[in-house]
């Protein structure tokens, strides 16, 4: 049994976020552990609940790490189109991969199908140790390294670790941040998001559709069968409990009435499950020995499904600056030379949250002139081809600050 072991960069958290930035790190020649409370397991079957629209950007940062192709192409749905409109006004707008010469937007794509892609490209790798099912249960910080003792350290081989800087890439409570006593701005969006899997009368022809009704957004995305989709119903809580306690033809009536019947009837294909918004900033995204990524960082609403592809910067963010100290001999885990990635990373963070915020307050509520402004908005840029290649851009990842992995 191996009691303790060296490493060059400790992450704690084996999700989508801490397997990019493993493999980064790996293949930037630096010795990883990464360190999950559970396992990544094959997808199959039925679709997951959760998952993610992947961006340009991102998928260019999963190719360059070798795991794209390791994604089971059957699962994935590359979508060409996006419609966006608001239900009870004239706004609308409506986005097409083919006016710019693309194949396609992006993708959606199973969360736990992603994860699986990277844990098997992750076991490829040598300078990669990947301890799943293993808690920790201190953590350490000195002047040179970090220490991490593991809670069932008994039963793993390996008791404890140490490393000249530890990723908290372990979620949106993060326990990491929690020992490090780091500060959260918060505060909560007064919503649920109601997330099922929804069978369509009519096929869905790769598009992705979302309508901003008077209560929320809520958002239909395509899945790997024509008729299938996952929905993101963003409503306040008292309303998420009355779609969560409907009978499931109830329930059915209500969401297609809401969708305008833009796909026919709906019918539900799985349980629904709903989970609370909040968005969270932390105050440090770094500190000696520590950088936080993904939601351990930030969450943001749901709205453009941009957290996923927000991460997914952290991680390519901190494959290049520490592959570029780590090239020059110099200390990774120092803060003076963590704090020109810790402003990068807030920078692009806060940029999203303000982003997110202007889009939810723009699309909330049923005030008149608010609702000229945003049909106004919506049909400006639909109408200007300038306008509206910029946003489809913006929609892709494709802006001009992206880390060199994501280009």
């Amino acid at each position: 049994m191996l009691s303790s072991q060296a490493y060059d960069i400790a992450i704690v958290g084996g999700g989508m976020v801490g397997l990019a930035t493993a493999i980064g790190l790996a293949q930037a020649n630096l010795n990883v552990v990464v360190i999950d409370a559970q396992s990544t397991q094959a997808v199959s079957g039925e679709p997951r609940l959760r998952v993610s629209s992947i961006n340009k950007a991102s998928q260019r940062l999963l190719e360059h790490l070798g795991a794209w192709h390791y994604l089971d192409a059957s699962r994935a749905t590359p979508y060409q189109k996006m419609a966006v409109w608001d239900k009870d006004g004239f706004g609308k707008i409506a986005f097409d991969a083919s006016s710019i010469s693309e194949p396609s937007l992006g993708a959606i794509i199973e969360n736990d199908a992603i994860s699986y892609a990277l844990a098997k490209r992750a076991s490829e790798f040598d300078n990669i140790t990947h301890i799943e099912n293993h808690r920790i249960e201190r953590i350490a910080f000195g002047e040179r390294e970090a220490w991490l003792t593991l809670a069932n350290g008994a039963d793993a081989e390996i008791e404890s670790v140490s490393a000249a800087l530890v990723i908290a890439a372990d979620g949106a409570n993060s326990w990491v941040r929690e020992q490090c006593k780091i500060p959260l701005t918060f505060w909560d969006y007064g919503h649920h998001a109601i997330v099922a899997t929804i069978r369509s009368e009519m096929p869905h022809l790769a598009t992705a559709r979302q309508v901003f009704l008077q209560d929320g957004p809520l958002a239909f995305l395509p899945l790997y069968e024509e008729n299938l989709c996952s929905i993101v119903w963003s409503v306040p809580p008292e309303r998420a409990n009355e779609l969560l306690e409907m009978a499931p033809e109830q329930f059915e009536r209500n969401l297609t009435a809401a969708f305008d019947g833009r796909l026919g009837i709906c019918k539900l294909e799985s349980e629904r499950h709903a989970f609370p918004l909040r968005m969270r900033y932390a105050r440090h995204f770094a500190r000696h020995r520590l950088v936080l990524a993904g939601d351990a960082a930030h969450t943001i609403h749901p709205l453009a499904g941009q957290g996923v592809n927000l991460g997914f910067l952290d991680a390519a963010s901190i494959i290049e600056v520490i592959g570029e100290l780590h090239d020059a001999g110099k200390d990774i885990g120092d803060y003076a030379q963590l704090r020109a990635l810790e402003r990068w990373r807030k920078a692009d963070a806060m940029e999203m949250i303000a982003a997110m915020e202007g889009f939810k307050r723009l699309f909330e509520g049923s005030n008149p002139l608010k609702k000229t402004i945003r049909d106004l908005g919506l049909n400006l840029v639909d109408n200007v081809a300038g306008l509206k290649t910029v946003f489809m851009q913006q929609a892709m990842g494709n802006k001009s600050s992206l880390p060199k992995l994501c280009r």
